[in-house]
């Protein structure tokens, strides 16, 4: 006798009455919303090797050199968002000379936000746009200075755009930003029309409560109908320097993009204590209900501590002096040391970036691994400012002929580095962040439970030759619904990213429509990326 195994063991297992007692919970409704495995919010629980399992972009080629005169090697702080059948990019522009002790001092331009846009989202360009004098001519791609302008000093580096999809914003406020001043301290609110021509909302910052020194944003959050706003800000500050204590990040909510309330600092799932330099959250346009951001991670694998001395006491050579071997054997070496006499982190500091997603827009779960790594060592690679995510994922063809779309995101290499900072696109399946995964012996996830609206359920999976995925439906107790059982699934194989899935030859749920169920997912030799009940 063949011994069982994978998904076909589960629904013996199940079938047989083994499953453990579920908690009795008042029911979610879905809807129609697609739901991804990137957070806790309605897995009841998980048996057998079953595990949520976190995916990382893959590199694909450069998508934009910021070489232009009025760019250079401190370009970053990437908008990137699709608009209609235009992508949009927005960018910090600047060339910083970091090397040697004269880095403060030494010539650089002034900040701009740069604008580039692409018809595909992987070849881009950079328009000569008209509208600033740099060098004597207008025929660059700046469309914001910094300086002194309607009474308040602006900051242009410090700047993330978003096309407003709020339907009541006006046609005059169609594209907002923020924008950074230091006098007085905060945050600007800014609007267009076109996205390329803007002015101001408000003659004083709308945020002022803030250390703001990243890439501060808002968007419209169409789940709740409000704006949301994330910027830097430190923990456990100290009366006298705003930039002092861990890297977090602040949130409030506002119904005008000018008044802000409800500001409270994010809350995570573990209470690990981490640097977070950016954030990136926007809604997954996919599942709007999601928040996902890509926030970078800041860490100083530093140097031995030299005997008998405070650190922060001990000039620059000699904490480089104190190196470890692994930070010298980094691509670049002679580069860091130059930059670390100017700033020891700006030597010793390494960046990548993590995934975090929440529904609240305050709560969220972080994945403390790396979402993306800094990657295989080569010139541009390894240290500070490497991996900052643009702000957001687009959607863009696959490479390959015939396969479906995919998720498209930007990362910075060679950041600080000689005379221009790159621009890498990454590459991810559709949903593909996070997936519930079994090996070839199998596991299972259920829901909590929850109500929907539609006639079939649809999944985004890819197994092997050999695995499969199941699903049941339950009652809200936890008792399979006659004709739902494991045993009655079709089981589905492939890599698609919408396949109904069938009980006895029919995919039709709308039986079940408004009651309160339980889905189980019983996975071999498979992911699971993410189901929806579609018409």
């Amino acid at each position: 006798m063949m011994r069982a195994h994978g998904t076909l063991a589960f629904a013996l297992t199940l079938a047989a009455g083994f499953a453990p007692a579920l908690e009795a919970a008042e029911p979610t409704d879905i809807g129609g919303r697609r739901e991804l495995f990137v957070d806790d919010t309605l897995i009841a629980q998980m048996e057998g090797e079953a595990s949520l399992r976190l995916h990382q972009p893959q590199p694909r080629g450069i998508a934009i050199v910021h070489d232009a005169p009025w760019e250079g090697s401190g370009s970053g702080y990437h908008s990137v968002f699709q608009d209609g059948e235009l992508y949009r990019m927005y960018y910090k522009s600047w060339q910083i000379n970091p090397l040697g002790e004269a880095h403060r001092d030494a010539p650089r331009n002034p900040l701009f936000t740069a604008y580039a846009e692409s018809d595909d989202g992987i070849h881009w360009r950079k328009p000569a746009l008209g509208l600033h004098e740099f060098k004597g001519s207008t025929a660059n791609s700046i469309v914001m200075v910094s300086g002194p302008q309607d009474g308040v000093n602006v900051n242009a580096g410090h700047v993330a755009v978003f096309k407003d999809e709020n339907p009541a914003a006006p046609p005059e406020a169609r594209y907002k930003a923020f924008f950074l001043t230091k006098e007085p301290h905060g945050l600007l609110a800014y609007q267009s029309p076109d996205g390329l021509d803007w002015s101001p909302m408000s003659a004083e910052p709308v945020l002022t409560d803030g250390a703001f020194d990243s890439q501060n944003l808002a968007f419209w959050d169409p789940e709740h109908e409000v704006y949301r706003a994330y910027w830097r800000y430190f923990d456990e500050e100290s009366a006298e320097h705003r930039y002092s204590g861990v890297r977090g990040i602040r949130t409030a909510t506002s119904t005008d993009f000018i008044h802000w309330e409800n500001q409270q600092n994010l809350a995570y799932d573990d209470t690990a204590r981490m640097q977070l330099y950016t954030n990136q959250i926007k809604p997954y346009y996919r599942a709007p209900h999601i928040l996902i951001g890509f926030p970078a991670r800041y860490i100083d694998r530093g140097y031995k501590q030299p005997e008998g001395q405070d650190a922060a006491e001990v000039d620059n050579a000699t904490l480089i002096e104190n190196w470890t071997p692994a930070l010298r054997d980094l691509p670049e070496a002679e580069h860091r040391v130059m930059r670390a006499m100017a700033s020891q982190r700006y030597g010793s500091a390494i960046t990548d970036s993590l995934l975090i997603a929440g529904r609240d827009g305050v709560s969220f779960k972080r994945w403390d691994e790396a979402f993306l790594r800094p990657g295989i060592e080569r010139p541009g690679t390894w240290h500070y400012g490497q991996q900052y995510l643009a702000w957001h994922v687009v959607e863009t063809a696959s490479a390959v002929a015939g396969a479906p779309n995919e998720l498209s995101l930007y990362a910075v290499e060679s950041y600080w580095t000689d005379n221009s900072s790159e621009l890498r696109r990454y590459t991810l399946r559709l949903d593909g962040f996070v997936s519930l995964h079994a090996p070839l012996a199998g596991g299972s996830l259920t829901t909590k439970p929850i109500t929907f609206a539609g006639a079939s359920l649809s999944l985004n999976y890819a197994t092997s030759a050999a695995g499969a995925v199941r699903v049941e439906i339950q009652d809200a107790d936890g008792k399979p619904l006659p004709g739902y059982a494991l045993a009655d699934c079709e089981p589905l194989f492939g890599d698609t990213v919408d396949r109904a899935v069938r009980w006895n030859g029919s995919s039709d749920v709308s039986a079940l429509a408004g009651q309160s169920v339980r889905l189980v997912f019983a996975l071999s030799d498979a992911d699971l990326y993410a189901y929806q009940f579609q018409p």
